[in-house]
């Protein structure tokens, strides 16, 4: 089959992969918010800061898991498994 004669099948592949990159930009973003409370948290001194560390630390462990369920979310759907 030639893909360029299928232009349904490539819009397809497109969208998929562009749910990969906005996944991959979920978990970028999830882990320096991590890193940056862990660090945060650690190495500046102070009752607001490391509660302001731990703030950004479950921040980036929610937002991870959001990215994750969006992402599997309309990957079943783009490839039909859920009406």
């Amino acid at each position: 089959m030639n893909p360029m004669r299928d232009p349904d099948r490539m819009a397809l592949e497109r969208t998929l992969l562009a749910n990969e990159r906005t996944l991959l930009a979920y978990v970028r973003t999830a882990m320096a918010l991590i890193i940056g409370g862990a660090s945060l948290a650690r190495f500046v001194p102070g009752a607001l800061a490391t509660a302001g560390g731990w703030a950004l630390v479950i921040l980036g462990a929610v937002g991870f898991v959001v990215g994750a369920y969006r992402f599997l979310v309309l990957r079943r759907y783009l490839k039909g498994e859920t009406p």
